[in-house]
């Protein structure tokens, strides 16, 4: 057994990084099998050698996001713990730095909370389009908005334009009470959401009256040029081939397009391709187009999104071995 002590400047920080009933601490105690105490602006970690040094590791990861300001959840405890299991912990600083997407309407910063979000905000910035392929939670539509919002703001784009393909676009809507538009709604619905969520309900109606934001199925896309856009096509697993190659060469002058889908979850038809997947691998090396694939890792839910991700993924596995 052996004893570690980590000096802390601020109380607060103290706080913070024990949390509410000891929650944080109790977590990283459980993990490493290590006994973790507060006396007087110290902390002491005893146990046994390899599970102090990394307990410890995951401390100072966590004091390093509280003095940027940061504040500590199970999400980013967990994700800062298997960032020192991994060996990665000289990357935690990178997670604290400030690089603000954007303001939402009840000003909070958006920013990315992994190493793959962030990744993902600096292929948005740097390429015309983007491609992020992952799994459910991990920031892709939303971060793609708050990109979208950015250039707005910034004058960079006169519109924003986002769109979905509706996968039950047949005999099941048909059913629904309703004009098209109506119909399609429920499909549209998170990118609703995620903009109310930046500009306000006030905002955006304003911005949809005046022509600067659309919200539409894939479909309406088909004949149109998009100039001083940004584009957002979401679900696009849900796409055929044709559809994305109708998509992608809808791109005009000034404009860019975020791509997103979790091939995971494709709702076509058994004998129809995914244009996601197709599109991913004839344009990976294209200019100008960047790629990305998330992880469970990136997952910013509840943490219990990550497990079930995980035990999907595994069931899967040993399915393909089976056979």
């Amino acid at each position: 057994m052996i004893e570690q002590v980590i000096n802390i400047d601020r109380l607060e920080h103290t706080f913070a990084l024990f949390g509410s009933f000891d929650s944080n601490i109790k977590i990283i105690e459980q993990e490493y099998g290590v006994s973790v105490v507060n006396r007087e602006n110290e902390i002491k970690v005893s146990g046994e050698p390899d599970s102090v040094m990394y307990a410890s590791r995951v401390i100072d990861g966590l004091l390093t996001l509280l003095s940027r300001g940061e504040t500590i959840n199970e999400q980013n405890l967990r994700y800062v713990i298997s960032l020192v299991s991994e060996g990665n912990e000289d990357q935690i600083s990178s997670l604290a730095a400030d690089d603000n997407v954007c303001i939402t309407a009840k000003g909070r910063q958006i920013k990315g909370k992994t190493l793959g979000q962030k990744q993902y905000i600096d292929l948005m910035k740097k390429n015309i389009i983007v491609f992020s392929i992952g799994p459910a939670g991990t920031g892709k539509t939303y971060l793609a908005v708050a990109m979208a919002v950015r250039a707005f703001r910034a004058h960079e784009v006169n519109r924003i334009i986002l769109t979905r393909p509706a996968v039950e676009a047949g005999e099941k809507l048909g059913f629904l009470p309703g004009d098209l538009q109506t119909k399609v709604d429920p499909y549209l619905r998170p990118l609703y959401d995620a903009l109310f969520d930046m500009l306000g309900a006030e905002n955006y109606q304003k911005y949809v009256e005046r022509g600067n934001i659309e919200v539409a199925p894939l479909a309406y896309m088909r004949g149109r040029t998009l100039d001083d856009s940004f584009i957002i096509l979401d679900e696009a697993q849900n796409t055929t081939p044709e559809q994305m190659k109708m998509f992608l060469t809808r791109l005009g002058v000034n404009s860019k397009a975020v791509v997103t889908g979790d091939i995971t979850q494709i709702d076509l038809p058994e004998e129809k391709r995914s244009g996601l997947i197709e599109a991913s691998k004839i344009l990976k090396d294209v200019e100008d187009i960047g790629m990305i694939y998330l992880t469970q890792k990136d997952v910013v839910r509840h943490v219990l999104v990550q497990r079930i991700i995980r035990a999907y993924e595994k069931y899967y596995d040993e399915k393909k071995h089976v056979r």
